[in-house]
């Protein structure tokens, strides 16, 4: 789902309406002309893909989005793999924006409104506040409000608006339209991950520069599994527990128990789901896992 509305959404409207998507890094044909105007490769962050599509966008370079043309892609099979890919896809648009936005703003050669479109769609809503208010708000704030009764949120920001913007998220996908409530309670979990990201790249703390290539087994587990011989498996509990998950977890199982004995607007039951969510990544029981040789 969120793949599906990056390419029909962010990738192919972009297209179509400013001549400009962030590229990033697959199925891509360049003009060397373009690369070499734009000022070619850098590896200022680690998004270096997009980089390169914002500098020659600034150039005013346009980009063509091809819906019909289809590629086969992989996805991470296992979670360790996942939280690296999506630190960086967070970390680096964060540490990306924080270089650019005066050079967008002070560029002569693009229109006002595709300075615009490009700082506050492509990058503010959609690379910072987007991971940031669904943590603090879905993971934080609304379960706070369990426990200071005075503070009240309506349903309109709490449910409906949230439920609406959802749905258009989900919409392309309907195969998967089913696994809807999982995917928001996973996308929530993995928010908190993607929020501390969002902050390293703004504030080029410590790990802004990690860069740690996206393990993809394909059938290669599966051929290496066939050839050995079958034996127990052998793993570290450490390197699938996430202290961070356990402690939101526990976090909104107590708002949970507390909106039970307290609450009247009956939070518990998304408070209850969304902790469970958070244990089982806390405890790395997502994806496939490996077993240490």
């Amino acid at each position: 789902m969120s793949l599906d509305y990056h390419f029909t959404v962010e990738q192919e409207v972009g297209s179509s309406t400013y001549s400009f998507f962030g590229f990033n890094g697959t199925a891509g044909v360049w003009r060397i002309s373009a690369l070499n105007e734009a000022g070619g490769w850098k590896d200022r962050t680690t998004v270096e893909d997009m980089d390169l599509a914002v500098r020659a966008s600034l150039k005013g370079w346009k980009f063509l989005y091809l819906g019909s043309l289809k590629v086969k892609n992989e996805l991470p099979s296992t979670l360790k793999a996942y939280r690296y890919q999506q630190h960086r896809w967070s970390c680096g648009p964060a540490n990306l924006f924080r270089k650019m936005v005066m050079e967008i703003i002070k560029n002569k050669k693009v229109s006002t409104w595709k300075k615009v479109h490009v700082i506050y769609s492509f990058f503010v809503v959609r690379k910072l506040v987007a991971h940031i208010v669904t943590f603090i708000f879905y993971c934080v704030v609304l379960p706070a409000t369990v426990l200071v009764p005075e503070v009240e949120v309506p349903k309109w920001g709490a449910v409906y608006i949230p439920s609406i913007i959802t749905i258009l998220n989900a919409v392309g996908t309907p195969r998967s339209f089913h696994l809807l409530v999982f995917w928001i309670l996973f996308e929530n979990v993995m928010s908190l991950h993607r929020t501390k990201a969002t902050f390293i790249g703004l504030l080029e703390a410590g790990r802004v520069n990690e860069w740690i290539v996206t393990e993809k087994l394909g059938d290669t587990h599966k051929s290496k599994a066939a050839a050995k011989a079958p034996r127990k498996p052998r793993f570290r509990f450490g390197e699938r527990l996430h202290v961070l998950e356990l402690c939101v977890g526990a976090y909104l199982f107590f708002c949970g128990c507390y909106d039970v004995v307290f609450g009247k607007n009956h939070y518990f039951i998304y408070l209850f789901a969304q902790a469970i969510a958070f244990f089982i990544m806390g405890f790395g029981y997502v994806g496939t896992i490996v077993p240490n040789s």
